[in-house]
């Protein structure tokens, strides 16, 4: 069981936060498409309080009682954290959340990654832990600094060169960034508290992509530092 150490900066009902943790010895932890898609449904089910089963109970459920239970959950609609954007990568996975219920960030964290690095660990013949021991929080404490955090979460891709070319982050199926422009949809996402900030989804997208270049050098830099 993955046990988070105190916090100096505690996490507060009604406040945003960016959430985001990497793996131990930076390591990949998303090696397939099965992966990042066990990653999502993850998320999906321990967005929602207290479910009467662990999610590995649930994936062995057949289709139609999962269906069902989701079904269940989502009509109780009983959250323990609101979802602004998120985005997974090889080695590391980042979350713009805000607290709705005490420790509900928290209890969210723990459930998903003790639940990723079993599956994870059962499938790549490995023991311990996955994730490091503490994921990091920022508070997010203005309006302009929420918009850029979203923005900079979902460049990831694009900043690590996974992604090319900025116009086909719409097919990064790993973030909410397609869902923000159309290209699904999510249960559990909230993007309009976001794009209210927005006169137009294409001044949305704009915004996005005017922090490619400035992005990837930051990374580049920072890499240099780190080495």
């Amino acid at each position: 069981m993955l046990v988070m150490s105190h916090r100096k900066i505690p996490i507060v009902i009604d406040q945003v936060y960016h959430v985001f943790n990497r793996s131990i010895g930076r390591v990949p932890i998303f090696t397939e498409n099965r992966d990042y898609q066990r990653a999502l449904n993850v998320l999906t089910f321990y967005s929602y309080h207290n479910p009467s089963l662990r999610f590995s109970h649930y994936n062995r459920l057949p289709q139609l009682q999962k269906v069902g239970f989701m079904d269940g959950l989502k009509q109780k609609a009983d959250k323990q954290i609101e979802l602004f954007a998120f985005c997974f990568m090889p080695n590391h996975i980042h979350f713009l959340i805000k607290e709705i219920r005490e420790k509900g960030i928290t209890t969210f964290m723990s459930n998903f990654q003790n639940s990723y690095a079993k599956y994870f660990n059962t499938k790549e013949n490995r023991s311990g832990g996955l994730f490091q021991q503490m994921f990091k929080s920022t508070l997010i404490e203005a309006d302009e600094q929420l918009i850029h955090v979203a923005r900079y979460i979902h460049l990831n891709p694009v900043t690590a060169f996974i992604i090319k070319n900025f116009k086909d982050l719409v097919l990064y199926p790993w973030s909410s960034y397609p869902t923000y422009v159309g290209k699904n949809s999510s249960d559990i996402l909230n993007t309009e508290v976001i794009l209210s900030h927005f006169k137009s989804l294409q001044r949305f997208i704009e915004f996005t992509q005017d922090q490619v270049n400035y992005q990837r050098k930051l990374d580049r830099i920072k890499h240099l530092i780190l080495e």
